[in-house]
């Protein structure tokens, strides 16, 4: 139902532009379709790549870290980041 509404109106004001302001909003029409995200569940390489970390972890074979370890490697990369900076 909001859909038709949306609808309605773009061609409501669509019919109110000139042909200059017709072409930048299908410009900006085209972006928004050709920039859309592709849903992850499509994309073949992004599944193969889940399914081998899935599968090397249940395996035991991936190496994995405690929340201890996770937080000391991120305390020791900051600090060497922040004086890097300096």
């Amino acid at each position: 139902m909001r859909t038709a509404i949306i609808d309605k109106q773009i061609s409501t004001y669509l019919g109110k532009l000139n042909v200059k302001e017709k072409e930048a909003i299908l410009g900006v029409v085209k972006t928004f379709v050709e920039n859309k995200e592709a849903d992850a569940t499509e994309d073949k390489g992004f599944i193969a790549e889940l399914d081998r970390r899935v599968a090397e972890f249940e395996s035991g074979n991936a190496k994995t870290f405690t929340l201890d370890q996770l937080e000391a490697r991120a305390r020791k990369a900051y600090k060497s980041t922040s004086k890097a900076g300096k």
